[in-house]
C-alpha cells in the first residue's frame, strides 16, 4: 500500500450511482394508487426510502403527517406495518398496511439533489482555502 487516495472522475461516480436498473424518481408530490396489495407494498417501500414526510389517510378517515423510519412486510397486509414519527404525537407509532387508505408524498424530499460529489467538492474547496480540521457537516433541515 502506498497510502495514496484513489480519485474518481464525476463520470465514474455517476456510473456507480446510476447503475443499470437503479430507479431515480422524484417522489415529492406523488400520490400512488393503492388498489392492490402489491401497489400498497410498493408505495410503502418507497415511503420508507423517502427522506421527507408523507401524509397517510387511514381507512377510519384520520390524516397522519409522518416520517416513516421502519417497516415490516408480512404475508398479509394485516401482518405488515410501518413505524413512523408524527410531529403532533410523542414517540414512535405503528400502523398496519391494511389500515391505510391513501398515501401522499407531501413533505420536502430532504435528499433530493444531494450527491456525494457535492460534499467532496465542498470539502476540497474549504481545504484549498487553507482551512484546517474541517469536516463536512450536514445541512440544516429548515
Amino acid at each position: 500500500m502506498t497510502g495514496e487516495v484513489q480519485r474518481y472522475s464525476r463520470e465514474q461516480i455517476e456510473a456507480l450511482e446510476l447503475h443499470p436498473g437503479a430507479e431515480h424518481k422524484v417522489l415529492e408530490g406523488w400520490v400512488p394508487e393503492l388498489a392492490s396489495d402489491d401497489e400498497i407494498r410498493t408505495a410503502l417501500e418507497k415511503a420508507f426510502d423517502y427522506r421527507g414526510d408523507v401524509t397517510i389517510t387511514t381507512k377510519a378517515g384520520e390524516k397522519i403527517e409522518a416520517y416513516i423510519f421502519n417497516r415490516h412486510t408480512g404475508q398479509a397486509l394485516a401482518d405488515s406495518w410501518v413505524q413512523y414519527f408524527a410531529p403532533n404525537a410523542p414517540g414512535k407509532r405503528k400502523l398496519a398496511y391494511d389500515q391505510i387508505a391513501r398515501l401522499e408524498f407531501t413533505g420536502k424530499d430532504r435528499a433530493a439533489g444531494k450527491h456525494w460529489e457535492d460534499w467532496v467538492k465542498a470539502y476540497n474547496e474549504r481545504k484549498a482555502a487553507g482551512e484546517n480540521n474541517i469536516g463536512l457537516q450536514p445541512e440544516t433541515l429548515e
